[in-house]
């Protein structure tokens, strides 16, 4: 099954990108919910966290370097940011294709709305 994250990283569908390696894909999310709001994908298709395999750990960390990078060059690592990641429709997740969301540039209430 061919998921819109798939088509974006195939180039079939364009995406205000901001961060690439061979493995990772952070860009502009289409509906923010924050000033700064990126999408952090896996190129491999992995449909949810509770899925990936032992052999997927590296991709893991990886997606959390690349929440580190975009926040720098987003200039929000030092005034702060929130990583969340949904997982299956009852936590949230609406495309199943493993993402990862880095919000911030401003301040994020606990729990949120």
């Amino acid at each position: 099954m061919s998921t819109i994250f798939k088509k974006i990283i195939d180039g079939d569908i364009p995406a205000d990108k901001v961060y690439e390696t061979d493995n990772i894909l952070a860009f502009r999310d289409i509906n923010p919910q924050a000033p700064v709001h990126i999408l952090i994908i896996p190129k491999k298709e992995i449909d949810r966290i509770s899925n990936a395999s032992n052999s997927d750990t590296p991709i893991l960390g990886e997606m959390m370097e690349a929440a580190r990078r975009v926040a720098v060059s987003e200039g929000i690592a030092d005034s702060g940011y929130r990583l969340v990641m949904n997982c299956g429709e009852n936590g949230g997740q609406e495309v199943e294709h493993m993402h990862l969301h880095l919000l911030g540039g401003r301040k994020l209430d606990w729990p949120p709305g």
